[in-house]
């Protein structure tokens, strides 16, 4: 059964999340001895960028995420798709019993029964773990807070049956602006209160999401490159047209689904490019929702989240993701993206329609 076929089954990132992360800080290291040393060195406002899988091992690759969550002094706050990670879920728990304030929202309209045990077993270590408001169509969201003052924005799950075979990045943000706006939209989720979300520096929330997106693409005059798991929002779609047509060299890397066939018809034909891996359990799986434009000019800028291209996840699901500037999370994502674009070819299985 394929990644796509088990998410028709069982929600939509059953398949996704993957597993060897490599931490890369603004000096270009990889797994530094601390997290917190390397983050240090990144530019204000954030501390580096994850990506996964890597060539790491699993458990060294995860190590970033295990030690930020377990290095907290005071709380830890977590909204979460899906989570099927015994790891994480017993650092959860370990936490707890430092006395750190741990809360955690977990997704059920879509992931009830695969973050079951999770939910029990977080319960049962005297964590605080809530069920999702079920007014979103999902709670998409990734994002990790620790001790209030930084935050881990994740295009990933924390499942870690799919950690070596998916693409997905993931941010560490500690722009005031932008954690206090993440924190006050976790104390309402967690109660079930209604709040309008603030975008503090950074960011950019579901639902309504749609207009941001679009402004990243609309602003693109020299380059456009995209990995995305979904598209289907056809003002999407007519956005990344328009770019091509007007002259920005169009990357789009995913992996092959011929429910966007029409889509990806579209942008070929306005010039734009599209590599297409197998959805199969022996290639990579592209699940990361990033956005590059123009990168390495003057006016670079990229989107990094949960975010997909399609009309449940702008406008119906709780999503989180960042736009920013930032010529080191651009450099780094992009190196990655720009890769697996290249290594998509008819040799490795492809399809190209260059």
């Amino acid at each position: 059964m394929s990644r796509r076929a088990l998410w028709r089954r069982t929600g939509p990132l059953v398949l996704v999340t993957s597993a060897v992360l490599t931490f890369v800080t603004a000096a270009g290291g990889v797994v530094p001895p601390s997290p917190y040393q390397a983050r240090a060195q990144g530019v204000a406002g954030f501390g580096g960028v994850i990506t996964e899988p890597s060539k790491l091992g699993s458990t060294t690759g995860m190590k970033p995420v295990y030690d930020f969550v377990l290095a907290a002094k005071k709380s830890v706050d977590m909204t979460m798709y899906e989570l099927v990670d015994p790891t994480m879920v017993s650092d959860l728990a370990a936490d707890r019993r430092r006395h750190v304030k741990v809360r955690v929202i977990l997704d059920t309209n879509r992931e009830a029964s695969r973050n079951g045990p999770a939910f029990q077993a977080l319960r049962a270590g005297g964590v605080k773990v809530v069920w999702a408001d079920t007014i979103y169509e999902a709670t998409h969201q990734k994002t990790i807070t620790v001790d209030g003052t930084e935050s881990l924005i994740l295009s990933a799950n924390l499942t870690d049956e799919y950690y070596s075979t998916t693409r997905d990045f993931g941010v560490f943000d500690h722009n005031p602006e932008d954690v206090a706006a993440i924190e006050a939209v976790f104390a309402a989720d967690f109660a079930h209160e209604p709040l309008r979300p603030s975008n503090g520096s950074d960011l950019v929330w579901s639902p309504g999401s749609q207009a941001q997106m679009l402004a990243v693409i609309d602003g693109a005059s020299h380059t456009l490159s995209i990995e995305n798991e979904e598209m289907g929002d056809w003002t999407i779609t007519n956005a990344i047209v328009a770019a091509a047509k007007r002259g920005v060299k169009v990357e789009v890397t995913m992996t092959k689904d011929s429910s966007y066939d029409s889509d990806w018809t579209a942008i070929l034909s306005a010039g734009g490019h599209v590599h297409l891996y197998r959805d199969s359990s022996s290639d990579l799986y592209i699940h990361a929702k990033t956005t590059i434009v123009d990168a390495g000019f003057s006016d670079q800028r990229i989107y990094v989240g949960s975010i997909n291209f399609s009309r449940a996840s702008m406008d119906d699901n709780r999503e989180l993701g960042i736009i920013t500037t930032d010529a080191t999370i651009v450099k780094d994502v992009n190196a990655v993206v720009t890769g697996d674009y290249s290594n998509c070819t008819p040799a490795t299985d492809c399809s190209n329609y260059d």
